[in-house]
């Protein structure tokens, strides 16, 4: 019996090496020692602070487990699919609703032509989300990316950086430096799911410029609306990037400008980030927004131990005016006051596999 079952498992892996010309699992694993401090002055003018110190994940990179895989079917056709799940490492959980080991990430399959491009569907990132990652010295992850100023505007879009029930298009490769996708994803029954958007851009040496647009229909109000501009310099002793960010639904709208660089001392990266968040217009119940602004500084060290290792420690602060509540912990979470000052460390190590 033990023998049949070891030879119909040998068949079926062989059966999926001929039917599959690559397949790669891969991953990183990241965590962090995290110090995270809220200043608020309360009416009566004392000064209240909560401290926060954890052992978190996805300091530098995002903590994932994925799979991938293509096939070649010929005269320039490849069909792929890519898994994608986020990872609590400091648990061991997964980092989906719940805890379980979900592709929250990315989960897609695609038709790829070498001339004609590539058309992909399921959960993926959206168009509109790329630059503030690009254009970002740190990317979507840590206590200083300037994402940490970004939000829906309290409008219940759920697009800001992936989408549902996708078909994305993307442009195919060698068109001198030019690249862009675009993306259409359907709402099925959920608000705030619905999505057009896309995503245009040229690379070539040292300079890089792109533009992204998208709009999410909101059921019983107007579209939330997001596009960005950016882009990046290398000028070799250091790397420049630059990202402009306007959302705006009904009347209101948040623009968020940010200058970020990168300065490469042999396998040490330096890195700083400075953005500034404006909020302009009325919220629904008519309550105006135009002091509630913020800003935004970090800095931050990376030694590569090697090609998928690294260390690094990095320092941000988000000062807020008005009732603005952002806070160096990723993903905008308001933690303490409107009008707080927001303080944090990261020391932390990730491994890519």
């Amino acid at each position: 019996m033990k023998k049949s079952l070891v030879a119909l498992a040998a068949l079926a892996v062989a059966g999926v090496a001929s039917a599959q010309s690559s397949v790669t699992l891969f991953g990183v694993v990241d965590a962090s020692i995290t110090g995270f401090r809220v200043q608020s002055q309360t009416p009566f003018g004392v000064t209240v602070t909560k401290n926060q110190n954890t052992l978190s994940n996805s300091g530098e990179n995002s903590s994932r487990l994925g799979f991938r895989g293509t096939e070649d079917l010929g005269g320039g056709l490849a069909a792929s699919f890519w898994l994608e799940a986020g990872l609590n490492n400091n648990d061991g959980t997964g980092a989906a609703s719940g805890g379980g080991l979900d592709f929250n990430r990315r989960s897609t399959v695609s038709l790829i032509q070498d001339r004609i491009g590539e058309i992909r569907l399921g959960r993926d990132y959206d168009p509109s989300f790329w630059n503030t990652v690009y254009d970002d010295v740190n990317g979507a992850n840590g206590i200083g990316e300037g994402l940490n100023l970004i939000s829906n505007l309290g409008s219940g879009a759920i697009t800001v950086a992936r989408d549902n029930n996708s078909i994305g298009y993307f442009l195919p490769s060698g068109i001198g430096g030019t690249y862009g996708q675009g993306m259409i994803a359907a709402g099925q029954g959920v608000n705030g799911q619905k999505y057009w958007g896309g995503r245009i851009g040229w690379g070539a040496g040292p300079i890089d410029v792109n533009f992204g647009y998208g709009d999410t229909k909101i059921n019983g109000s107007g579209d939330f609306k997001m596009w960005n501009a950016g882009g990046s310099y290398d000028f070799g002793f250091l790397k420049l990037f630059g990202l402009y960010n306007e959302n705006s639904w009904n009347d209101l709208k948040q623009q968020v400008y940010e200058i970020s660089v990168s300065v490469p001392i042999g396998q040490l990266e330096l890195r700083g980030v400075y953005g500034h968040e404006n909020a302009k217009g009325h919220t629904l119940a008519g309550v105006d927004t135009d002091a509630n602004d913020a800003d935004l500084w970090s800095i931050e060290g990376v030694y590569n131990l090697s090609k998928r290792t690294a260390m690094y420690a990095s320092a941000a602060q988000i000062k807020n005016k008005g009732a603005a509540a952002f806070t160096v912990l990723p993903g905008t979470a308001a933690i303490g006051l409107a009008g707080d000052k927001s303080t944090g460390f990261n020391l932390g190590l990730r491994h890519s596999f």
